[in-house]
């Protein structure tokens, strides 16, 4: 293959944008984001995205490009992403693409699974029950419904615990057996860097960045988003945190404790998902 994608990796802050931009204009390239929340005009500070100076670096993609008010899935990202790459490498040999979501860098390197479409009286049935008896009772229940599923899928995301016992619940067909199709052939070779610091650097950083937002307008722009807060990009970490703020039910100075905390568990998990990418550069 004379065509390449070079899929920079890494938890979150630690320097992923950076590093992409300095690899775009090695390569002449735009950078194109699989960050599963830039993607949303809407959601401009507590997603970190990069900054108007580094927008006008190099031409991104994906960055502001959807609305928080529509649903966006990683499969629509595929079908989108690809079709992009396709028109991009009439033009480049090398395209560089970066992001923190591990569905998303998935869905465009290997494909998705076929999974049947969602059942939304049963979701919504799920979802309610969430609110009522918490996560870990609907985990439990995947446990004995689908213990494969239940060992690898992130048992703290809500979302992520209702979908699999949707499809288990409503199939009779246990969710992790749809993820056994063979990946999807690439028309490009991918290379897979993922970025490493110290994890008390890490830390230090998550830390800032979390001040940062506050200080630049987070607050403001969660309330802004009010109307929309039942969308799932909304249960994003930052966004209902600062949510529970606004209910009254928690301080503006334990949001950003529980921000801080929530950001460090999110960038352990990453770290776990890109545990098997071979080429890991430390900063």
């Amino acid at each position: 293959m004379n065509k390449r994608l070079v899929l920079v990796l890494g938890p979150t802050a630690v320097g992923k944008t950076d590093y992409a931009i300095r690899m775009a204009e090695k390569y002449s390239s735009p950078v194109i984001s699989c960050d599963s929340r830039q993607i949303f005009t809407e959601m401009r500070i507590g997603t970190a995205p990069p900054s108007e100076e580094q927008l006008r670096q190099v031409r991104h993609y994906f960055i502001f490009s959807h609305s928080v008010r529509n649903h966006y899935s990683a499969g629509q990202y595929e079908i989108e992403a690809m079709a992009l790459l396709t028109e991009l490498f009439k033009e480049h040999d090398t395209i560089v693409m970066a992001g923190g979501s591990g569905l998303y860098a998935d869905a465009l390197c290997y494909g998705l699974d076929d999974f049947p479409p969602a059942d939304q009286e049963l979701r919504k049935i799920l979802t309610d029950r969430v609110r009522t008896e918490g996560v870990a009772s609907l985990a439990e229940e995947l446990r004995e419904a689908d213990p494969q599923s239940w060992a690898t899928i992130d048992l703290s995301n809500p979302q992520r615990v209702v979908r699999a016992l949707e499809v288990t619940l409503s199939t009779g067909r246990k969710f992790s057996s749809y993820k056994s199709s063979p990946r999807k052939p690439r028309p490009f070779e991918i290379e897979r860097i993922c970025l490493t610091l110290p994890r008390e650097e890490l830390y230090r950083r998550i830390d800032l960045r979390a001040e940062k937002m506050f200080e630049t307008g987070l607050v403001d722009e969660v309330r802004g988003l009010t109307p929309w807060r039942g969308m799932p990009a909304l249960k994003t970490v930052g966004y209902r945190e600062v949510f529970e703020y606004l209910d009254g039910h928690i301080s503006l100075d334990e949001a950003l404790s529980l921000v801080q905390r929530n950001t460090r568990r999110y960038a352990k998990r990453q770290i776990t998902w890109f545990a098997s990418v071979e080429k890991k550069i430390s900063l």
